[in-house]
């Protein structure tokens, strides 16, 4: 009788420790909205005024972050947005086992922008005849990771827009926020569903497009030059091709030249590319450097 009660003990004990485990998936989610994760991307989401804002979860007994928490609390008093002190696992359950540094935000998901809503951007004609306009088009970037990285090297520095093609492409998850450090909070990216029809539209009003490789012996009927000779003389649009296949031929066609990174050293067989990111940072660094040694 004695080990029947026993085992009966353990078994309740079991299934009431399961329902505690259970118990943080019970936080009913507004209809429509996503949960933020992280420090800057829940910051930068506070601060500005893109996003409906529906509640704030910090992690109980932060330690030392108590200081990054309160500054959290003023920042959501001040916008009228609830906060929850909860524990780490509901934090955990929220974002579903994402690194969240003790912050959650539950808002409304963040969406492209159509290039019908973008503002005309001012080539400067009478008051600057040099303005130096880079704009990225991503066709196809498929990983939430590298579009948040790529992201956050183009606002780093100091790309004027960010074009994403419709199909195929990540949508901007909060993962994606994540990872660009929450460069996407503050920083607009457009979306195209005719992608090559934009890139001819950009290069009869003047703009030079141009393409990315990793090895120029793929790529026929289109020039290809190393990164460091690019000389930038008038708006550019840099293409970056999705992470398998790079861009599809029809719009390496629309390119005046393709850009290639010149390795520092002979490469082994099966290690002779970067990762789409990393690539897309060093192109980008090479042209917009130029921009700071001339200026506008």
């Amino acid at each position: 009788a004695n080990r029947e009660s026993w085992s009966w003990r353990e078994d309740d004990f079991s299934k009431a420790r399961k329902s505690l485990e259970w118990k943080p998936l019970s936080i009913e989610r507004t209809k429509g909205s996503e949960i933020l994760f992280g420090i800057a991307p829940c910051s930068l989401a506070l601060s500005q005024s893109r996003r409906d804002l529906f509640r704030l979860f910090l992690k109980e007994n932060s330690g030392s972050r108590r200081l990054v928490m309160s500054e959290f609390v003023l920042q959501a008093t001040a916008r009228g947005v609830p906060v929850h002190h909860v524990k780490r696992r509901e934090l955990d359950a929220l974002c579903r086992g994402q690194v969240h540094q003790g912050v959650c935000l539950e808002a409304t998901p963040l969406r492209f922008k159509s290039l019908e809503e973008a503002e005309k951007p001012d080539l400067g004609d009478e008051e600057s005849p040099n303005r130096q306009l880079i704009w990225l088009v991503l066709e196809q970037i498929q990983d939430p990771m590298n579009l948040g990285a790529l992201l956050r090297s183009a606002y780093f520095l100091g790309v004027d827009r960010v074009v994403t093609s419709q199909r195929n492409s990540c949508p901007l998850t909060p993962t994606v926020s994540k990872a660009s450090s929450g460069a996407m909070e503050v920083f607009d990216v457009y979306s195209t569903d005719d992608l090559r029809g934009f890139l001819k539209a950009k290069t009869a009003e003047g703009w030079e497009v141009v393409g990315t490789v990793s090895q120029p012996e793929d790529v026929e009927n289109v020039p290809v030059i190393s990164c460091l000779e690019f000389q930038w003389n008038k708006p550019v649009i840099v293409v970056i091709g999705s992470e398998g296949d790079g861009l599809s031929l029809e719009t390496q066609l629309l390119c005046h030249r393709m850009l290639a990174i010149p390795p520092g050293r002979a490469l082994h067989p099966g290690i002779e590319s970067l990762n789409v990111s990393v690539a897309t940072g060093i192109l980008l660094h090479s042209i917009c450097s130029q921009k700071l040694k001339h200026g506008d």
